[in-house]
């Protein structure tokens, strides 16, 4: 059972299952899962660092990426990916052609873009919100199914024409310290427990609440790396090769966790509206495309960019890089320009959602005035997303050539 857990690959279904469980923990305490966020942060460090926070009107007394919620994710999640890969013996560096560095750089460019749009990538513009009955993260899912087959397309399209920077380096001998990798990695465990437990016993209210953080989102990066769960892959194997077992994986978390959400929804144990981004149904579907496009590129979406480079993939570091700093810059423009400044109608709905230019904060129980279509609505999308693709691997009939 331990070498099972900690060594041998899962399957999607039990990737899923282990991380509904941890994103319904957070949600207990309040709390939900997101990545861009604390990318923007990055972002916004990386623009103050190299000079150009005055003229985006990024402020000069920036969050610390420790305590910033988000950013504070981000770092668990790489750490417990890394302890995954590090015990498992499958940290390696990887250095792919060069031509996949730029592919990462244009690429996270464009999930930076899009994910502005969006509110969010494939984890706060889509699952988070249709994990929190929003139609928004349903309308990011169609635009990124748009975009992933355009991106396919322009990808296929630069294999027959683009000649440079094909050919990979060659690889390194082993690394010597091959046999020490799962001992450092429970090492990082180990360290990550114990500071999960310091700040969970912390006098500091803010340490406090985000000692069960920790712990769940470190999880969710092991998770995430043991079964190879990826949202982009879900997405993009379909269309790509037919196969259809990472799609029905993110299915059943969806219709798992949708009912299950809206429980705890129902109990006020979070606030929905912390988690629905303000840009149903133009951002969503805009951001979705321009990112779905961006993803195909980057060979990764946010959260397995972050557990892919946590196994020593330079081109996801590239992609991590550039996502980041242009999610920033495209923040602070589309601030700038009014796209994304809030504002509210307090006759509009129930929860008083934020409205922007890109759209406003939807809620299935607001909008409808119950639960009966925060139910029904995804329970068709996911049943005719499941039947398309599991046609789809008997016949092939949507793959992009």
């Amino acid at each position: 059972m331990i070498r099972r857990t900690f060594t041998q690959s899962w399957s999607p279904y039990a990737g899923a299952i282990v991380i509904l469980l941890l994103c319904l923990g957070l949600m207990q305490q309040g709390l939900f899962w997101g990545v861009f966020g604390g990318l923007k942060l990055w972002g916004d460090h990386l623009n103050s660092l190299i000079g150009l926070a005055p003229y985006l009107g990024i402020d000069s007394e920036l969050p610390d990426p420790f305590l910033h919620r988000i950013s504070l994710m981000n770092i668990v999640l790489f750490l417990g990916a890394m302890s995954a890969a590090l015990i498992s013996r499958q940290f390696r560096i990887n250095r792919p052609p060069p031509l996949e560095y730029v592919w990462g750089a244009g690429g996270g460019i464009l999930m930076g873009l899009g994910a502005t749009l969006a509110g969010g990538c494939t984890v706060g513009g889509f699952f988070t919100p249709a994990m929190f009955s929003s139609p928004a993260g349903w309308t990011m899912w169609a635009g990124l199914l748009i975009g992933v087959v355009i991106g396919l397309k322009l990808l296929y399209w630069t294999f027959e024409h683009v000649t440079w920077g094909m050919q990979a380096p060659v690889s390194g001998p082993r690394s010597p310290m091959l046999r020490y990798f799962p001992v450092i990695g429970l090492l990082v465990m180990a360290a990550v427990v114990a500071w999960s437990v310091s700040w969970s016993l912390s006098t500091d209210k803010l340490e406090s609440n985000r000692g069960f953080l920790l712990a769940a989102v470190f999880l969710i990066g092991f998770a995430m790396h043991r079964s190879r769960f990826c949202f982009s892959r879900a997405l993009r194997e379909p269309f790509m090769t037919a196969e259809g077992g990472m799609s029905k994986a993110v299915m059943l978390l969806l219709f798992l966790g949708i009912p299950a959400g809206s429980l705890l929804l129902q109990q006020g144990n979070v606030d929905p509206y912390l988690a629905i981004p303000s840009t149903f149904w133009l951002g969503s579907l805009l951001g979705g495309i321009v990112f779905g496009i961006g993803m195909i590129f980057a060979g990764g979406c946010a959260s397995g960019s972050l557990w892919r480079a946590a196994e020593g993939n330079l081109k996801l570091v590239v992609v991590l890089l550039f996502f980041a700093w242009s999610g920033s810059l495209f923040c602070a423009i589309f601030e700038r320009l009014g796209f994304t400044v809030p504002a509210y109608d307090i006759d509009f709905l129930d929860g008083i959602p934020e409205i922007t230019g890109l759209g406003f904060q939807a809620y299935f129980p607001d909008i409808f005035d119950g639960w009966a279509v925060a139910y029904l609505a995804p329970l068709i999308l996911i049943i005719i997303w499941y039947l398309l693709v599991n046609y789809n691997e008997k016949k092939k009939h949507y793959t992009v050539v």
